[in-house]
């Protein structure tokens, strides 16, 4: 009895133990430290041999000997990111923003296929979801410098969402008519691909995207013309959505480059910012084109 309230106390003094848990916290989660730059640099380095591993063994070029090799390592690797999960956890008092989070789901997703794997065969070929954790690279090597171009590239994908949907809808609504009317002319002919629409439809749309797999083929004049019409529409068309983004791009480029502070006047400021990076002084706000429909929206109503 001594020794299970011994270990209760131990067990629960670990539990509490700040001291402990800030030291786990600075190494797991922040890279200025050296010990945190290390520990994240060989987290990387495990991340890749880990997904290196389930690449080589898919192969299957090696004696049976190496794949046990291989097995074991895998083995050993999950135990690792086991222990870093655990660790993560332990050390934040609130443990659930981080196991709902992004990087939480993806650290729980790469580590379970090894002991799926004991129960569902080939389960542990879901490894590969660990290059997902790759993404912990950028904040090792700083490379969230370059992080306002990805906003900037992301917001303009947001705004124009709309235009893309409808003209991905208008894409849709062609080549179902095409596919259609390529039935119409094909699906008589005897021994024909073309034997109903929803395989006239999936033509139309490997025609249209250029893919051209040529599974399914035209033996009629009149098909074979409209499969040229199809290419020709495809090439005019498959531009559209990078125009779209490629415009909106330039106009929050030039929207982020006339933002100026209030106080000192200058400009050059990101979308995001909410003080000068010059005087610190507060900036107003930049509404978006769909914050300014929605308002007028609502001025309407």
């Amino acid at each position: 009895m001594k020794c299970i309230s011994r270990l209760r106390q131990r067990w629960q003094h670990f539990l509490h133990d700040d001291e402990l848990k800030q030291k786990i916290y600075s190494i797991v989660f922040e890279s200025d430290t050296p010990k945190g730059k290390l520990f994240d640099i060989v987290l990387i380095g495990s991340i890749t041999l880990s997904v290196l591993l389930v690449i080589l063994e898919s192969m299957h070029i090696f004696p049976h000997s190496a794949y046990l090799v291989l097995r074991v390592l895998e083995y050993l690797l999950t135990l690792f990111f086991t222990f870093e999960y655990l660790a993560r956890i332990y050390c934040l008092k609130e443990p659930r923003k981080y196991i709902f989070s992004f990087f939480g789901i993806v650290d729980l997703l790469a580590t379970l296929p090894v002991y799926l794997g004991f129960v569902f065969h080939d389960s542990h070929y879901l490894l590969v979801i660990r290059a997902f954790r790759l993404i912990r690279v950028f904040r090792i090597f700083k490379l969230f410098l370059f992080i306002n171009e990805g906003n900037l590239l992301l917001r303009s994908l947001w705004i124009s969402a709309p235009k893309i949907f409808i003209f991905f809808f208008f894409v849709l609504i062609l080549v179902t008519s095409m596919g259609t009317v390529m039935y119409m002319i094909e699906g008589t002919q005897p021994g024909s691909d073309f034997n109903n629409i929803p395989n006239s439809i999936y033509w139309a749309i490997v025609t249209m995207t250029t893919v051209g797999y040529g599974d399914i083929t035209p033996e009629t004049p009149l098909g074979r013309f409209l499969s040229a019409v199809i290419m020709l529409i495809g090439y005019t068309i498959i531009a559209v959505p990078t125009g779209i983004v490629s415009a909106t791009m330039v106009s929050e480029h030039k929207k982020q480059e006339k933002r100026k502070c209030p106080r000192c006047q200058r400009d050059g400021h990101d979308f995001e910012a909410m003080y000068c990076k010059y005087c610190g002084a507060k900036l107003r706000r930049e509404k978006t084109d769909g914050q300014i429909h929605e308002r007028r929206n609502d001025e309407r109503f």
